[in-house]
């Protein structure tokens, strides 16, 4: 069974708007692309044609991807505890200094910009966790050890 990635409202409306544009807009202009290949002629050479087809192909392969996961999507709402849950924003101190983590779906990662996964070490070792307590992460280059400063 499927239990879905997490989302915020902002992510789940970008998903949304990318079907959207290949659905009714995308498609049209694979399906011109496609028309226009044709009237080259022999579809056996033609390399507009074949294009066209891997584009659609791929389209295709790319809407029931986002319809999949707009199905079984799950909303992240604002964490009302002091505990630290998807969506929580996270203020730790580490060896290499203060750090603010907000933990999101792997979808909506990004690490540079403070987004961590709730499925990377990090953000899995965080869940649950509360203020003032202390956690330890491995990474490649060892084990980190975080104090929780604050959970928002």
């Amino acid at each position: 069974m499927n239990q879905g990635q997490y989302f915020s409202p902002e992510g789940l409306e970008k998903l949304k708007k990318e079907l959207e544009e290949r659905k009714y807009v995308l498609r049209k202009e694979i399906a011109t692309k496609i028309v226009e290949a044709k009237d080259l002629g022999d579809l056996a050479e033609n390399a507009e044609f074949t294009e066209a087809k891997e584009m659609q192909a791929f389209n295709e392969g790319r809407i029931e991807e986002l319809d999949s996961i707009l199905k079984h999507a799950q909303l992240i709402f604002k964490p009302s505890g002091g505990i630290v849950e998807v969506g929580s924003t996270v203020k730790a101190k580490s060896p290499m200094g203060e750090h603010t983590f907000t933990i999101v779906g792997a979808s909506e990662s990004n690490p540079v910009q403070g987004f961590i996964s709730n499925e990377s070490p990090l953000g899995q070792a965080f869940i649950g966790q509360i203020k003032g307590n202390e956690i330890e992460v491995r990474t490649p280059k060892g084990f980190v050890k975080y104090k929780i400063l604050e959970v928002l």
